[in-house]
């Protein structure tokens, strides 16, 4: 568990150089280092998405609205084209968020879990096709033989509903947090035979975290650390208590939108969750998010094969609007979103909940990451959709 000191968000630039997001099918695995050249000054970088441009404009209005806050990072072959941060990471006192800030990535964890789990299956520790009583205990009968791609995919039918967990009692260490959770989702059967549906699940994530313990021999919490957030130099990355994210200054408090209209501090209410855990909960700065999505590109974190197999949909939403953002296409992969854009392939996860609201993604052939991360729960959509559309415009 990280435990850091208080330290106040300052507007240093990230010391990381990033590695680049290569993009395209022949180069995947290759890197590139950061060239002396601004990355806006690129003559592949459209004005429209330069400082100062009609998206960087559109940000700021949003904050001047009080409609955002938190931040936003634009980056073209890895490197940051756009950074900007609005808005307070606290309100009293009063905190700017800014580079330093980590904000809760909510269900953008997801992508983590499955990470791992794809790591696990590429050093031949499980297999996709591993149903749960191979390698967890205590699963009602058909829960028992849900398989692990089921549950990277939602279609395992394994979740409380609608989609997440039910109501738990007021924990105070993580270990706690994570034996209730367990308990609760092991008294549950599919909703439906599982592989012939789709329905987005927190528990089947939850579930996942715990076979990467079970096959690991670590706790999810130390592999994810070792194996995800080290290597991809993701340094101020982490799953922080609910009493660090009170004391410290550079953790963006959750500020959740009130029937009043009004705006409170979630972390400070009891419902707020002790410790997050493998369906939602890292904390992540937006740099550290960029480095997470050129090592999933450049071979840090996973062979190209794994890549490509995470990344491909496996069952298709077959919407055309989802989470408020349109499509050409929808499908889910293993732990990843996998759309079409404007003919464009775009590949990432969302994030919501009491006082959150992000956004990864990621266009394997136009070599671009878009990254907003909030710490209101106004709908950002407006946002991400301009970003895609000015993004996948120069196509």
């Amino acid at each position: 568990m990280n435990l850091n000191h208080r330290i106040a968000p300052d507007e240093a630039p990230s010391r990381r150089i990033v590695l680049g997001w290569m993009g395209g099918a022949a180069l995947a695995g290759a890197g590139m280092l950061v060239s002396a050249t601004p990355a806006h000054a690129s003559p592949r970088v459209p004005k429209d998405l330069r400082p100062d441009g009609e998206f960087d404009r559109y940000v700021a209005g949003q904050a001047a609205q009080d409609q955002f806050s938190g931040g936003v990072l634009l980056a073209y072959r890895g490197r940051p084209v756009l950074r900007r941060w609005y808005g307070m990471a606290e309100k009293d006192p009063d905190v700017r968020n800014g580079p330093r800030t980590r904000f809760d990535l909510a269900s953008v964890t997801k992508t983590c879990t499955a990470v791992a789990i794809a790591q696990l299956a590429r050093r031949g520790k499980l297999s996709y096709h591993d149903t749960l009583d191979k390698h967890l205990d205590g699963y009602r009968s058909k829960a028992a033989k849900v398989t692990i791609a089921q549950l990277l995919s939602h279609t395992s039918g394994v979740g409380t509903p609608p989609t997440g967990t039910g109501p738990l009692p007021q924990t105070h260490s993580a270990r706690q947090v994570w034996d209730l959770r367990a308990e609760t989702v092991r008294g549950l059967e599919p909703e439906f035979t599982p592989g012939s549906g789709f329905s987005y699940s927190n528990d089947g994530y939850f579930i996942l975290g715990e076979i990467v313990a079970a096959v690991s021999g670590k706790s999810y919490y130390d592999y994810i650390r070792d194996h995800i957030f080290a290597p991809a130099r993701m340094t101020r990355s982490g799953f922080f208590t609910r009493p660090h994210v009170h004391a410290a200054a550079d953790i963006a408090n959750p500020y959740a939108t009130q029937r009043s209209g009004g705006r409170a501090n979630a972390s400070a209410q009891a419902t707020f969750p002790y410790v997050g855990t493998p369906d939602r909960g890292a904390y992540c700065t937006a740099d550290d998010l960029l480095a997470y999505a050129c090592a999933l590109q450049d071979g840090t974190l996973l062979d190209r094969r794994s890549v490509k197999l995470i990344t491909t949909g496996k069952v298709t939403l077959g919407a055309k609007e989802y989470q408020g953002l349109t499509y050409d296409s929808l499908s889910y992969g293993y732990g990843f979103q996998v759309g079409m854009v404007n003919g464009q392939r775009v590949v990432g996860h969302s994030g919501s909940g009491p006082g959150a609201r992000n956004r990864l993604d990621i266009y394997p052939e136009l070599g671009w990451v878009a990254i907003v991360l909030g710490n209101y729960d106004t709908p950002n959509t407006s946002i991400v959709e301009m970003q895609r559309q000015l993004i996948t415009r120069m196509a």
